[in-house]
């Protein structure tokens, strides 16, 4: 499997499966010098980690990150490090591990789940949590991008301009999303202080709406959506190139590289195709010495730069794709199948078929499509036969998967900003430009 590495300058590759001895990651680029308070790394992984609410998987991983190279202790002192310049490799070991609750879908595909997508591309997969599908892989971007967070701090202090905030939230769960007017202002405080991530006190009416809906679907044996938002504050103005490094669409890149991520908005997002431009446009002004930005519908970004504005973004997640609710499928067939048909078993009574064709029905306007499947996929399947079945998911997993995406979503912004921070540097000789008062 290709693909496990991101970034230009800053380069994380990550490795390992949710059931698998450990998963881990080596995070290149990473300047010298930078004083990494690994009690802070750790409590980013301790905001992602399982098992701290009912709203969560109760699979209870304690996420403890070790620092494997690419740093020195200074007096042995292991809660502070010095970076050296040299790639940064990191592990966190897997504790709670429980593959046998897979065992009955070693062989039937989820939908909604990467399974038959990656045994097409593969011709193997791996059926425990979802292998590398799972979003256990996230924790290792929270450790990668909380160490991203603290050299962005220490740039920014190099070179006298405000900290980089970069702050996310759950601003929308199955639907109902947040309104100003019927909900007031998210105080993003309350984030830290809540199981939903919410940027709302517990005793509000919106927060209690999303614990009842999510609670609801929990009890079901369902799950639902959500969706978050995330700002950074203080971005120097400048960061991102026109054509094939924009830094909206790495964000966006970045971000739809998150499990169960299907849209992502950037300022105004889709509402900006209801717009006129005279209401998109962001009008500025001056005030003495100072930039004004009236609005920030272009969130922060134009032509690909970054502005001086917030930079803000929302990210849309699907329902868990893994749930105790029956729902249609296909298994393949194993050779105990095929020898309980032919001692006239009644275990498996129904046809079996080799895939020679995919039909999609017409959704939403799209035409139906029929397609025979290419040699390549015919070669990754291989002799195997399926049958139409029902799939439920034993097994422990998020009714809302959105949530405990809160601090992956930070991380993945604080990635993409100290990369492209650490590119502007370069491309400008190590001069910042002017900080924009915002």
């Amino acid at each position: 499997m290709s693909h496990n590495s991101f970034g230009r300058l800053l380069r994380l590759t990550t490795f390992g499966e949710s059931h698998g001895t450990a998963i881990g990651g080596v995070l290149d680029g990473m300047p010298a010098g930078i004083i990494l308070d690994i009690n802070e790394v750790q409590k980013e992984l301790d905001r992602r980690k399982p098992g701290q609410s009912k709203f969560t998987t109760q699979r209870r991983e304690t996420d403890k990150v070790e620092i494997l190279s690419g740093v020195l202790w200074p007096n042995d002192n292991h809660s502070k490090a010095e970076t050296t310049g040299t790639s940064i490799g990191f592990i966190i070991w897997n504790i709670d591990q429980k593959s046998q609750d897979y065992s009955d879908i070693a062989e039937k595909f989820r939908p909604g789940h990467a399974d038959l997508a990656y045994l097409m591309k593969y011709g193997v997969r791996d059926h425990r949590g979802g292998g590398r599908a799972s979003a256990r892989e996230t924790a290792i971007r929270v450790a990668a991008g909380a160490m991203a967070r603290q050299a962005l701090d220490a740039t920014c202090r190099r070179y006298g301009t405000e900290p980089v905030e970069v702050r996310a939230g759950v601003v929308a769960v199955a639907g109902d999303a947040w309104n100003a007017d019927r909900d007031g202002w998210p105080d993003w405080e309350q984030v830290y202080h809540n199981p939903l991530y919410a940027p709302f006190a517990t005793t509000t009416d919106i927060y209690q709406r999303w614990e009842a809906t999510i609670d609801e679907a929990r009890r079901a044996g369902d799950s639902c959506g959500a969706a978050v938002r995330c700002f950074a504050l203080n971005v120097w103005p400048g960061l991102g190139a026109p054509v094939y490094a924009k830094l909206d669409a790495d964000l966006a890149a970045a971000m739809m590289s998150i499990n169960a991520v299907k849209a992502i908005e950037i300022g105004e997002g889709v509402h900006a195709g209801n717009l006129r431009g005279s209401d998109n446009a962001d009008q500025m002004t001056m005030r003495g010495d100072t930039l004004i930005h009236a609005t920030n519908h272009a969130g922060g970004v134009l032509g690909g730069i970054s502005t001086g504005a917030p930079i803000d973004v929302k990210v849309t997640f699907k329902p868990t794709s893994s749930i105790l609710t029956s729902t249609d499928s296909i298994a393949r067939a194993t050779l105990e199948d095929a020898a309980s048909r032919s001692d006239d078993d009644s275990r498996l009574d129904v046809e079996t078929y080799s895939i020679a064709h995919i039909v999609s029905r017409s959704f939403d306007g799209i035409p139906s499509q029929g397609m025979p499947i290419d040699p390549i996929t015919a070669q990754k399947l291989g002799t195997s036969e399926f049958y139409p079945t029902t799939v439920e998911t034993k097994g422990r997993h998020d009714p809302c998967v959105g949530l405990r995406a809160v601090p992956v979503v930070e991380a993945m912004m604080c990635l993409v900003l100290l990369d492209h921070l650490l590119m502007h540097i370069g491309s400008s000789g190590g001069t910042p430009p002017q900080s924009s008062a915002l």
